[in-house]
């Protein structure tokens, strides 16, 4: 199984094969500002299975929590958020669902892990068949 996605402009353009790893919802207040959002909805997926197919994407790095590199990467044309290399987990990459095609934004209706949830804005609760980490791995 191959999953499409792209930046809102179209110019950059990737995909993954198989399953996600596990799918999250992060609730850190690095993914609320990277993304302008309360939290960020990502496919976890093995980063041998991850490619970018069109385009090259811009970087950030911020330094996270762990004291380690997280990795950001954009659209330099539209802005878009499109996934993220955290040097804690080297092998994954985390693909931010809003940018997958044909519906795989909803990761088939089941999110497996809420991170940061020390950090989840008022307005929102867990849920329920998810795990709850307050921070990373803990």
């Amino acid at each position: 199984m191959v999953t499409t996605g792209s930046c809102l402009c179209g110019d950059i353009k990737y995909e993954y094969t198989g399953d996600p790893a596990v799918t999250a919802l992060c609730h850190c207040t690095d993914c609320q500002k990277w993304t302008g959002a309360a939290y960020t909805s990502n496919a976890v997926v093995p980063r041998t299975n991850f490619r970018v197919t069109s385009g090259t994407p811009k970087t950030w790095d911020v330094k996270g929590d762990s004291g380690k590199i997280n990795k950001h990467f954009f659209c330099g044309q539209c802005g878009s958020s499109l996934y993220t290399e955290l040097e804690v987990m080297p092998d994954v990459t985390c693909v931010k669902s809003g940018g997958l095609d044909g519906g795989a934004a909803n990761l088939g209706g089941k999110i497996g892990v809420e991170f940061y949830t020390k950090d989840r804005v008022s307005y929102l609760h867990d849920l329920a068949d998810a795990k709850q980490e307050s921070a990373f791995g803990s």
